[in-house]
């Protein structure tokens, strides 16, 4: 049924008002179009990141990165695996990732978790000094930091140099320095999404405050936890800056560095570096792959709040 309205004494014949659901269809593919775009537009370089590293280099020598492939071979990722180190490499990836986003995580949800659930007088200035860190380029703590690790000594156990400085430790330090700040930011307003009479409930019933951070918040912020821990994953896994400055032996460094040694100084093959990029981004989709439920879940929290 259709509503028309009509001005008295107007010859014009009432016209029907269009439904909205009309528009839709139209509104609803425009956005589908869209979306797959964008999803083109970054799968374009992964997939040429593929196709080049299929290629020998002796056919894109001879034919253009432009041209049909004449052959085609996983031997540069052979090649890569073998010639960079990689094993050796994403070893420390591991020893330098798994800490730092465990240890990030756990002291950002101690302070999330005193921020959000108790009223002091300072608690947003408390929370504006961890988020605050996160709005300094590493570029420019880059200088004071370098020669503040020069100063502070570590044991033989734990550092050849006996200094902060050229050691996995100062690479730990930094991360959890730098990250924490952004996960306190999420975490906090998490968990101020949990009714508080869930703490009250437990401290009626004698629980610590220990007790309820341990077996009662943490257990509900795990869809955060995933989403966080995936973001996190990646930032540190990827990262190349801070080793780079931080370390200066090469074996101690990250995966990063293992494409850094496909580079010769008078030839560079992009089949091969293309071929050992991919290989280093195996471990990122595993985690992502791993968590995804988690992480969507904890990305699209409050969406459905009006």
């Amino acid at each position: 049924m259709t509503t028309t309205m009509t001005r008295p004494g107007s010859g014009t014949k009432p016209r029907p008002e269009q439904p909205r659901s009309a528009n839709r269809p139209r509104r609803q593919t425009g956005r589908h179009l869209m979306l797959a775009g964008i999803s083109l537009l970054w799968l374009v370089p992964l997939l040429w990141a593929m196709y080049t590293s299929l290629r020998p280099y002796s056919d894109t020598a001879k034919h253009g990165y432009l041209s049909w492939p004449h052959s085609l071979s996983l031997g540069n990722f052979t090649d890569a695996w073998n010639q960079s180190g990689m094993p050796h490499f994403f070893w420390n990836s591991v020893l330098i990732t798994v800490p730092s986003v465990l240890c990030t995580l756990l002291f950002s949800a101690a302070v999330a978790f005193f921020v959000s659930r108790f009223d002091f007088r300072w608690n947003i200035v408390l929370l504006m000094l961890f988020t605050a860190g996160n709005l300094l380029p590493a570029q420019v703590l880059i200088t004071p930091l370098y020669r503040l690790y020069l100063l502070i000594p570590l044991p033989q156990w734990m550092s050849d140099s006996l200094l902060l400085y050229n050691s996995a430790w100062g690479i730990l330090a930094i991360h959890i320095a730098y990250q924490s700040g952004f996960c306190t930011f999420v975490l906090s307003n998490y968990m101020k999404t949990i009714p508080k009479e869930i703490s009250e409930a437990a401290l009626v019933d004698g629980a610590p405050v220990w007790r309820q951070f341990f077996q009662i918040i943490l257990p509900l912020c795990r869809p955060a936890f995933a989403a966080l821990a995936t973001l996190e994953s990646i930032w540190i896994y990827n990262d190349f800056f801070w080793p780079l400055a931080l370390i200066e032996s090469g074996d101690k460094r990250p995966i990063t560095s293992a494409l850094a040694t496909l580079q010769g100084a008078y030839f560079t093959n992009p089949n091969l570096i293309a071929a050992g990029a991919l290989m280093t981004a195996i471990p990122t989709l595993l985690v992502y792959f791993a968590l995804q439920r988690q992480f969507i879940s904890g990305l699209t929290i409050g969406s459905g709040k009006g």
